[in-house]
């Protein structure tokens, strides 16, 4: 019994030395393997070997044999490739949103994905200018949980918070809880947005997650009408402007010549690209008018400036007028 419990872990153990330190391009010898396992209290010959690798192969991993001298055996085929473990690495270590211990824990069980000579490849430095120093690390269990409650299609409850003229975090309403109907969550801008309709508002509304507490699931059945049902069918298609709503409009933009990475940037493939006219480039781009678009406008120094509708063009220069009068 104790020889057949050994053989059942020999397998196993076997799969995790191949897993840790081979690869596509490192593989271990016969003998290099027989000595790991020796490490692990267990005894191997070559032929009992030949066999866990071809019950391995059996099950799906991608077990081969690489013809060097001496012979070397490795996985070659992995959940990840290394390229795709490393945008997943830069990913998590450029994202502003996470702590940098949320970000180390990550990218530490991301590495475990890797053999140990490509975890070296993955020691990557990003500086993230911003990174918040820490958060409320129950943004994720909140996230977690308005999931749920998309799911179970509930109302949601939850004190909401922001930084007053001090500085100091503080309820909103004097402590009195938002009760909303969840309707979808986005990530921008380096946070992540429930967007909810309110039975108190008659509206949709839009709440920072990093910025409630006490965030618990209802009884109290999710609000069904023509907004939210339009929500959840027909996903907003118009560019948003530092998460600040507005009414939706059609825009065509005129772009100086060299600047048409901004827009693509900006909207991808939902611009859409007319004739050009000399040197001008023009796009059809719907966003939500606010003004943050005002502001994003503006900050282009020209580059970008609105074509059509003619009333737009007239609410934007109002909009600078009073900004120079406010300065």
């Amino acid at each position: 019994m104790a020889n057949n419990s050994q053989s059942k872990l020999k397998t196993l153990y076997v799969m995790r030395i191949l897993q840790e330190e081979t690869d596509a391009e490192h593989g271990l010898t016969m003998r290099q393997i027989i000595e790991r396992l020796a490490d692990y209290g267990i005894t191997a010959e070559r032929k009992a070997l030949y066999r866990d690798f071809d019950a391995l192969r059996e099950v799906g991993f991608d077990i081969r044999t690489y013809p060097r001298n001496p012979v070397e055996y490795g996985l070659a085929q992995r959940e990840f490739t290394l390229p795709q473990l490393m945008l997943l690495v830069d990913a998590v270590a450029s994202c502003k949103f996470l702590t940098p211990r949320q970000s180390a824990d990550l990218v530490r069980n991301l590495k475990l994905l890797a053999s140990d000579p490509q975890r070296a490849q993955l020691d990557r430095s990003i500086h993230v200018p911003d990174r918040i120093a820490s958060a409320a690390e129950g943004v994720f269990e909140s996230i977690d949980t308005l999931h749920e409650a998309l799911r179970t299609r509930c109302q949601v409850q939850f004190t909401y918070y922001r930084a007053n003229i001090a500085g100091v975090r503080q309820p909103t309403r004097q402590g009195r809880p938002h009760t909303v109907t969840p309707m979808s969550i986005s990530f921008a801008e380096g946070n992540y947005y429930l967007t909810a309709w309110s039975d108190e508002h008659d509206s949709l509304a839009e709440f920072r997650i990093d910025r409630m507490g006490q965030l618990r699931i209802t009884d109290e059945p999710a609000t069904r009408n023509p907004q939210t049902d339009a929500h959840s069918t027909d996903p907003a298609d118009y560019e948003m402007f530092g998460r600040f709503a507005g009414d939706p409009i059609t825009v065509t933009l005129a772009i100086n010549g060299s600047k048409t990475e901004i827009i693509m940037d900006r909207f991808g493939n939902r611009a859409q690209w007319l004739k050009p006219e000399g040197g001008t480039a023009k796009a059809v781009v719907k966003v939500q008018k606010s003004p943050q678009f005002f502001g994003w406008l503006a900050g282009l120094n020209g580059a970008v400036r609105i074509a059509k509708p003619e009333s737009l063009r007239q609410e934007y220069r109002a909009y600078l007028r009073e900004l120079i009068e406010e300065s």
